[in-house]
């Protein structure tokens, strides 16, 4: 297998947060997941940052997390702290200096994004930047918010 399918069990991680502590995608398991790889050095990743953090800030509230995991070998936290700052990045911010998860991930290139439903299954995955919060996106990721069906 060289790639997460959909449907498959997405490969579970505990990772260090820039701002401290540790995350895991067990702990977001009832939620809606929006697992990004990127660097500070990728300009498409800088380019769709803005578009992540829409989706974050509309969607957070009804079940929706975006978990942005930094490839950038080592770390540095001197780069990633202002490069998060000058986005204005509020969500969560995951360090994988050694690229352990993204090797797990079958991460291949950069942004990476993987979509993991509510129970931890993969529901797709992109590479390259997109625009998170456009309305077309939106639509594919609303029927998936944790509880959508029993809106309907």
């Amino acid at each position: 297998m060289t790639e997460l399918t959909e449907g498959q069990r997405a490969p579970g991680f505990s990772l260090e947060r820039l701002d401290g502590g540790r995350a895991s995608l067990a702990e977001h398991r009832d939620k809606l997941v929006v697992l990004n790889f990127w660097a500070t050095w990728c300009t498409p990743c800088t380019v769709e940052m803005p578009t992540l953090e829409a989706l974050w800030r509309a969607y957070r509230e009804r079940g929706l997390v975006v978990l942005g995991v930094s490839v950038d070998r080592g770390a540095p936290r001197g780069l990633l702290e202002p490069y998060v700052a000058n986005l204005g990045l509020t969500f969560p911010i995951l360090l994988d200096p050694d690229l352990r998860t993204a090797q797990a991930w079958r991460v291949t290139g950069l942004p990476a994004t993987f979509i993991v439903r509510p129970g931890g299954e993969a529901a797709g995955m992109a590479v390259g930047a997109r625009e998170w919060d456009s309305a077309p996106m939106r639509a594919l990721l609303e029927p998936l918010l944790p509880g959508a069906h029993a809106r309907h």
